[in-house]
C-alpha cells in the first residue's frame, strides 16, 4: 500500500507541475476579427497553447519564430505597416535569450498594430510572352496582397515555358512599400531563357518495360519545341497504361549546348497481377456477385490482359445471369495516341421479360482525346438467342461501338465535384435477316458541394438512350430499354416498367432517366442521402415521346472505409403503377 500511495502522489505532483506550467496567451489584434484570426493561424505560441506545450525552451522558441510568422501574415492581407510585440511575462520576446531561459514561462501578450492597408501602386512585369494573362487583382488600387505578386511571377514565367522556353526565370525584382502613399511599387524582371526543344527522355528505375518501349509509350517529341503540356501528357500517358506503380518526370537543371532540354522518367513498375471482389444486394433483384484477375505488363510492353466475371440475381425474384468476359489493352498502338483493344464476352441473361444467349467479340482503338477524355473506336460481331413474348429468335449483327468518355471527378466512388459523361454510339448491320439500325446512350452526371467544410453533396444524373432504324420486334431485347431497379430508378422493381406487347411487356427502343441526390456529411465517417428517380420508357425512337412514366424515392447511409463509401438506400414507388412496398439496396460507392 506504502508503494502504491507513493507513486500515486508522484503522478499527483507531475499532473500539478505540469498544470503549473501552462501558460496564458492573449491576442490583441484591434477590432478587425479577420486580422485576429490571420494573426493567430499564423502564430507558432497559439499552435504551442493549443497542443498543451509547457517546455520553456519550445515556448520561446515559438515566441521569437511569431514576429516572422505574424508579419508574414499581415503582409499576405496587405498590411506593410504593422507593428508587433509578443511578450513573456512583460518582457519583449525577441531581447530574450536561448542561453538563458527563464524557470517558467506564465503568460504570453500578443498586441498587433496593423496599420493602415497598403494598395498597389506602380505594378510591371516584363517581358511578357504572348498569351500571359496576369491575375486580374495584380493592378493598381487593388489590396496590395502578397501573394498577388507570386502570382504574377509564377503567371509570367508560366507563359514563357508554354512558349518553349524552358528555363524561363526570375532575373531581378523590386518591392517597395511607399509609406506616405500607403503603396506598393512592384517591378518583377523575367529572364525567359533560349527557345528550348525536347531532348532524350532517359529512363530510370524498377521496371521490366523496355527504355525504348516506355519512349514510345510517352510520344515526347524529340527535336520539336519544348511545351509543359507534352511533359504532363507524357506522364499521363504512362501511368494510364497500369503497369507502373509510378511515374515522375523530371526536367533537366540546364540546357544542352544546341539548346535541348533532356527529361528523365523514373518508373517503378507495379505488381504484375492483381484480383478483386465486388458485391452488391438488392431486396428484389438479389445479390451481385463480381470477379476480376488481371496481368499487368502481359508481353513486357505496358500491356494488360484482364478477364471479368458477373452472376447477378441471386436469391431474388428474377432469374440468374452470369456474364463473362477478357479483354487486352495494348497502349501505343501505331502511334502514342492510341491504345489497341480486343474484347469478348458471353452471357446468359434470365431477366423478367427475356431469355438471352449472347457472344460478342469486337477490336478497335482508343484515342487519347484530351487529358480528361477519350474516344474508342471498335469493330465487331455479335450473336443474340433470345426468347421472350416475341418468341424465339435469333439475331447476327456486324457492330460498330463509338464510346466516348469524359471525367474529371475529384473522386470515383465517392465525388464531392466535378463531371462525367459517357456517350456509347452502335450502328449495327443485321446478317442473315437480321435489321439494321442503330443504339444510342448517354449517362451525364454534375456534382455541386457546399456548405460549411463541405459537409453538403448535390448530385445530379440524367440517362437517355434510343434505338434508331430497328423497331422493337427487330431488336435483340437486351438492346432495348427497362426502367426499375438500382441503375434507373430505385424504389421500382426491377426492369418493371417496358412496353406492353400481347398481355406482357418487352423493352423500349427509347429511355429518360433522372436522378437527383443531396449528400450530407453527420460525421467523418457516417454520412445520410435523400434521393428521388424518375424513368420513362416509350415504343418511340425519341425519348420521353409518348412514354409511360414512374418514380421512386428514398433515403440512404453512408458508411466511409477509406476506399469508398458503403451504401445502403430504402427507397419505395412515389409515381406509377409499377411496384409497391419498400426496397432494399446495398453497395459500395455512391449510387452514381
Amino acid at each position: 500500500m506504502d508503494n502504491l500511495r507513493n507513486v500515486l502522489l508522484v503522478g499527483a505532483c507531475l499532473a500539478f507541475a505540469n498544470a503549473a506550467s501552462a501558460f496564458e496567451l492573449r491576442v490583441d489584434a484591434g477590432a478587425d476579427t479577420a486580422i485576429t484570426e490571420a494573426v493567430k493561424s499564423a502564430s507558432a505560441v497559439a499552435t504551442a497553447k493549443s497542443a498543451n506545450v509547457t517546455a520553456t525552451d519550445e515556448i520561446i522558441a515559438a515566441v521569437q519564430a511569431d514576429y516572422r510568422n505574424i508579419l508574414g501574415a499581415l503582409y499576405r492581407k496587405g498590411y506593410y505597416g504593422s507593428t508587433i510585440s509578443i511578450k513573456v511575462d512583460g518582457r519583449e520576446g525577441a531581447a530574450l535569450s536561448l542561453i538563458s531561459l527563464p524557470k517558467t514561462v506564465n503568460s504570453v501578450a500578443i498586441s498587433v498594430d496593423p496599420g493602415p492597408r497598403f494598395s498597389f501602386g506602380k505594378t510591371k512585369v516584363s517581358p511578357l510572352a504572348t498569351g500571359t494573362e496576369m491575375p486580374a487583382e495584380f493592378t493598381r488600387g487593388a489590396p496590395a496582397l502578397a501573394p498577388l505578386v507570386g502570382e504574377a511571377k509564377d503567371a509570367a514565367i508560366s507563359a514563357w515555358r508554354d512558349n518553349a522556353h524552358a528555363k524561363a526565370a526570375l532575373k531581378d525584382q523590386s518591392i517597395v512599400a511607399n509609406h506616405p502613399k500607403r503603396e506598393l511599387d512592384v517591378a518583377l524582371a523575367i529572364d525567359p531563357g533560349p527557345r528550348a526543344t525536347f531532348g532524350e527522355l532517359e529512363v530510370k528505375g524498377e521496371t521490366t518495360v523496355s527504355a525504348r518501349r516506355i519512349r514510345k509509350i510517352a510520344g515526347l517529341p524529340e527535336g520539336r519545341d519544348f511545351s509543359p503540356e507534352y511533359v504532363d501528357l507524357a506522364a499521363r500517358r504512362l501511368q494510364r497504361t497500369g503497369a507502373f506503380r509510378s511515374v515522375t518526370l523530371r526536367e533537366a537543371d540546364t540546357l544542352n549546348t544546341d539548346n535541348s532540354l533532356d527529361i528523365t522518367a523514373t518508373i517503378v513498375d507495379e505488381k504484375p497481377h492483381r484480383y478483386g471482389f465486388g458485391a452488391e444486394f438488392s431486396s428484389l433483384e438479389g445479390a451481385s456477385l463480381s470477379a476480376y484477375w488481371m496481368d499487368r505488363n502481359f508481353t513486357r510492353n505496358a500491356d494488360r490482359l484482364r478477364f471479368d466475371a458477373e452472376i447477378a440475381g441471386l436469391g431474388g425474384d428474377t432469374g440468374v445471369d452470369y456474364t463473362l468476359s477478357a479483354s487486352y489493352r495494348r497502349p501505343t498502338s501505331f502511334h502514342p495516341k492510341y491504345t489497341g483493344l480486343l474484347n469478348a464476352e458471353i452471357a446468359r441473361l434470365d431477366e423478367p421479360d427475356y431469355q438471352s444467349d449472347t457472344g460478342e467479340f469486337t477490336f478497335g482503338v482508343e484515342v487519347e482525346a484530351s487529358l480528361l477524355s477519350d474516344v474508342s473506336f471498335s469493330l465487331g460481331y455479335r450473336y443474340s438467342d433470345v426468347t421472350d413474348t416475341l418468341g424465339s429468335r435469333q439475331f447476327h449483327h456486324l457492330i460498330f461501338p463509338i464510346e466516348g468518355t469524359r471525367d474529371n471527378r475529384d473522386n470515383r466512388l465517392d465525388p464531392k465535384s466535378g463531371t462525367y459523361l459517357d456517350a456509347d454510339i452502335m450502328p449495327f448491320i443485321g446478317l442473315r435477316g437480321s435489321a439494321s439500325g442503330g443504339r444510342v446512350f448517354a449517362d451525364v452526371r454534375r456534382y455541386f458541394t457546399f456548405g460549411t467544410d463541405d459537409r453538403f453533396t448535390l448530385a445530379g444524373r440524367a440517362q437517355v438512350g434510343s434505338v434508331i432504324g430497328a423497331s422493337i420486334a427487330e431488336t435483340p431485347p437486351d438492346l432495348l430499354f427497362f426502367s426499375g431497379g438500382g441503375g434507373t430508378v430505385r424504389g421500382q422493381p426491377y426492369h418493371s416498367l417496358g412496353v406492353p406487347s400481347g398481355g406482357d411487356t418487352t423493352g423500349g427502343t427509347s429511355f429518360l432517366g433522372l436522378s437527383g441526390e443531396l449528400r450530407a456529411g453527420i460525421t467523418d465517417k457516417i454520412g445520410l442521402v435523400g434521393f428521388y428517380d424518375i424513368g420513362a420508357i416509350g415504343d418511340d425512337a425519341l425519348p420521353a415521346s409518348g412514354a409511360q412514366w414512374h418514380s421512386g424515392a428514398g433515403l440512404g447511409l453512408r458508411y466511409n472505409t477509406g476506399f469508398g463509401p458503403i451504401r445502403v438506400d430504402i427507397a419505395a414507388p412515389v409515381t406509377g403503377d409499377t411496384g409497391s412496398g419498400i426496397q432494399l439496396y446495398v453497395g459500395i460507392g455512391q449510387a452514381f
